[in-house]
């Protein structure tokens, strides 16, 4: 299975190889993809999104990401367990954010996630300093839409641009290990990823970051729709249906349970 990979193992692989980062939110997906060799396995605040049906991932609490945080560590996976800090999780204060992050590591995360630049620096020195390491998320925050106007394209004008590299070097100055740049324009990316000495892993990026991340239910097709960014590497969710109507028809007609599925008791062969 190979040694466990660390905050330390993320870091020297950047200008080795591409790092890569899925999401998984319970047991039985976080052992497959640990078992498939990512680097690291994010419990994202999408939870909200492709397992419970929410339209945002505003509405996803603490106690959700600790439910999944635990559900997930209980694969004791191989890659690094990260786990997002949840709207309103880390913004009202520096003390709220370090109990917050706290939470997440007592459930069985190795690092969390938390979304902002330069304007959230004082919360990834704290929980550093705390002794929980910290991933940065810049360029697109969904958990800012409403301030942002929507999920969209960043980075695409020069005033923006900078803003972005700037939120970059601030987050790695405050003492992140990484950093996920998400929906950004290439060029800003890879200027980023020229800049910094800790990795960036990239969503809807560009090639040119150390590392790509994508949400597990796009990579598989389980999820309505998939964004422009991402593969959908196989249609799991017609395997699915057509597996489930399978089932249904053996039902229905009578062939299932065989005789492979059952028993009978012992009084079955007994004679009157």
């Amino acid at each position: 299975m190979g040694e466990k990979v660390t905050v330390r193992t993320i870091r020297k692989l950047k200008g080795r190889r591409r790092i890569v980062m899925v999401t998984a939110y319970d047991y039985a997906f976080a052992r497959l993809v640990d078992e498939a060799g990512v680097d690291a396995i994010l419990v994202g605040d999408s939870v909200g999104m492709v397992m419970h049906g929410q339209g945002s991932t505003l509405p996803v609490t603490m106690a959700d990401m600790v439910h999944h945080v635990r559900a997930v560590a209980a694969a004791s996976p191989r890659a690094l367990l990260v786990a997002d800090m949840p709207f309103m999780s880390y913004e009202a204060s520096v003390e709220e954010a370090v109990r917050n992050a706290g939470s997440l590591a007592r459930a069985g995360a190795e690092a969390v996630k938390l979304e902002g630049g330069a304007e959230y620096s004082d919360r990834i020195k704290a929980i550093v300093a705390a002794g929980i390491p910290v991933m940065a998320h810049i360029g697109l925050t969904p958990q800012r839409r409403n301030v942002l106007g929507g999920y969209r394209r960043m980075g695409r004008r020069s005033e923006e641009a900078s803003r972005i590299i700037r939120d970059a070097e601030a987050v790695e100055a405050a003492g992140a290990f990484s950093v996920v740049i998400e929906y950004t324009a290439a060029d800003v990316a890879a200027e980023i990823t020229d800049r910094l000495s800790i990795p960036t892993i990239c969503i809807g990026s560009g090639p040119y970051c150390d590392g790509q991340v994508l949400v597990l239910h796009d990579i598989l097709g389980l999820f309505p729709e998939t964004p422009p960014f991402a593969e959908k590497y196989v249609d799991l969710s017609s395997i699915v249906v057509d597996a489930v109507k399978r089932f249904v028809e053996d039902v229905v007609e009578g062939r299932f349970p065989r005789e492979k599925h059952y028993f009978f008791s012992k009084r079955a062969g007994e004679k009157g």
